[in-house]
């Protein structure tokens, strides 16, 4: 230690200590991150890999074609198999018919469910209702014009009831079955027989019977579309034909 002064020999054990110093750091990151490591592996090993998440539904365009193909495949099926139908397959066809829409939210509705046979027979005297007597069920939807909109809109409930006897009609094709609108307002005597058969009480109004059945002979859909009867704007005026690219006259 000879010749070597008090300042030189502070310094040099204050690098050895910084180097020891920073050589314990080293080991223990490493010990550390081997640590993290091993314990990684053990967990993956053991927690079971997570699914990959279902690519999320495209709502918008998966459900608009289904309800386009249920409108476009409705047709009006007069001939049943002789086969039962389900409460639980009618009471949907109800609640469709009560998720219509309804002038003021009023619901001016009642529906009457029909599978007794004796009573479809009497009801199948309608001028157009044969079909009934082999039908499955009926459902005769009756409107209630006080529980309506008053006043200039106190008809409304006609709009209200036709909307939930659409929504039935295209329940029916959305389950399989086969169903046939029979109108019955505004004709007096078809309220009356109707009326009649079903007990339904004064101040309401049977607006239409819907014949329901398994079809037995399903007829092909009628092709209504008639872009002659499309305006633009305002009354005839022409509108652009998607498919011909010309204006509609």
């Amino acid at each position: 230690m000879k010749g070597l002064s008090i300042e030189k020999v502070l310094i040099a054990v204050l690098a050895l200590t910084t180097a020891i110093a920073a050589g314990t750091a080293v080991k223990m990151n490493k010990e550390m991150k081997m640590d993290r490591g091993t314990r990684t592996t053990e967990e993956t090993a053991v927690q079971p890999q997570a699914e990959p998440a279902a690519p999320a539904q495209d709502t918008a365009s998966a459900c608009p074609a289904d309800a386009l193909s249920v409108i476009h495949a409705r047709t009006s099926v007069r001939q049943y198999a002789d086969r039962p139908i389900p409460d639980e397959t009618l009471l949907t066809l109800v609640k469709a018919g009560m998720a219509a829409p309804t002038a003021g939210n009023r619901q001016p509705w009642y529906f009457v469910v029909v599978t007794d046979k004796e009573m479809l027979n009497r009801l199948g005297e309608h001028p157009h209702g044969g079909m009934l007597k082999t039908a499955g069920a009926a459902i005769a939807v009756i409107g209630a014009p006080e529980e309506g909109l008053r006043g200039g809109a106190g008809q409304m409930w006609i709009q209200d009831c036709s909307a939930a006897t659409e929504n039935i009609l295209l329940a029916a094709e959305a389950v399989g079955l086969g169903a046939v609108w029979l109108g019955v307002y505004p004709v007096p005597e078809r309220i009356a027989a109707v009326r009649e058969a079903l007990g339904i009480p004064d101040g309401f109004e049977p607006l239409s019977l819907i014949s329901i059945g398994w079809p037995d002979n399903k007829p092909q859909p009628k092709d209504k579309y008639k872009p002659e009867k499309i305006f633009g704007n305002t009354w005839g005026s022409g509108l652009v034909n998607v498919e011909q690219s010309t204006p509609v006259r």
